[in-house]
């Protein structure tokens, strides 16, 4: 390599969302070809516009945003799934809520206000797994309202990934990623979805969901979310169901990966 570098304008491979995302169909296979392209040994900087440089020496941090039930799941899974779970470390937001007290009659606690989340600690594990050690990360019982007492120990992987409704609403931990990714889905679609799995797997029911989306989901998203969605630097329509932005966004992730390899 010799330290030869490379910058690559990042405008002619994306379709951003300053300059108008929603790209002609045709154009997304030119895409994937150039980024697969990136893959013949060269060094790639991000442009000053991306916030952080990724050079050789560090992991590449990943943040996949979008509102409640917006499919960013299935993109972070598609992730593990085609890139590798070996070479990912997964932190998902919803992992560190801080505890909230049993008081009797007291109503749901607002998960979707940033208050909600310890992102302090997240932020500090980001940085950790960027120095090379591994952390704990805790474990949610959204039962109960509260961490449980185990962790899952997560080691430094090439490729760190954070999924969330507020990761974009958060400074300190948007200044750490290399690549930001919001999942747009509509409202009525994620209130399906939320409604789904809150019933099957948080053991609520019917009203309370709905009571909740109405008190604070709705609101939260306006105020919090949906104008995070100005920091992305790609947005994907429909979340991971989306085919073809899937797999630009899985070639990007493999063509830095073999930059690194080709690189050591």
């Amino acid at each position: 390599m010799g330290g030869f570098t490379r910058r690559l304008p990042l405008r002619q491979l994306f379709c951003l969302p300053h300059l108008g995302y929603n790209c002609p169909t045709q154009n997304w296979v030119n895409i994937v070809n150039q980024l697969i392209d990136l893959a013949a040994g060269l060094v790639l900087s991000w442009p000053a516009e991306f916030g952080t440089t990724m050079s050789r020496q560090k992991s590449i941090v990943f943040g996949v945003a979008g509102g409640t039930a917006s499919g960013k799941t299935t993109v972070a899974q598609t992730v593990l799934q085609t890139v590798g779970a070996q070479r990912v470390a997964y932190l998902p937001h919803d992992a560190y809520y801080r505890d909230i007290p049993v008081v009797e009659g007291r109503e749901r606690p607002n998960y979707d206000h940033p208050d909600s989340l310890e992102t302090e600690l997240l932020v500090a594990h980001v940085q950790q797994l960027l120095r090379g050690q591994a952390v704990p990360m805790p474990i949610y019982d959204f039962t109960h309202d509260r961490r449980t007492n185990e962790v899952i120990w997560v080691e430094p992987a090439p490729i760190i990934l954070i999924d969330g409704i507020l990761i974009f609403a958060e400074p300190a931990l948007r200044a750490l990623m290399d690549i930001k990714i919001y999942v747009d889905t509509d409202a009525d679609v994620r209130f399906i979805r939320r409604l789904q799995r809150d019933i099957t797997e948080r053991g609520r029911d019917l009203e309370s969901v709905v009571g909740q989306y109405l008190a604070t989901v709705r609101n939260m998203h306006l105020e919090f979310v949906e104008p995070s969605k100005r920091h992305a630097d790609i947005i994907i329509p429909g979340g991971g169901r989306n085919q073809v932005a899937m797999a630009m966004v899985v070639s990007q992730l493999r063509a830095l990966l073999e930059i690194e390899r080709l690189g050591d």
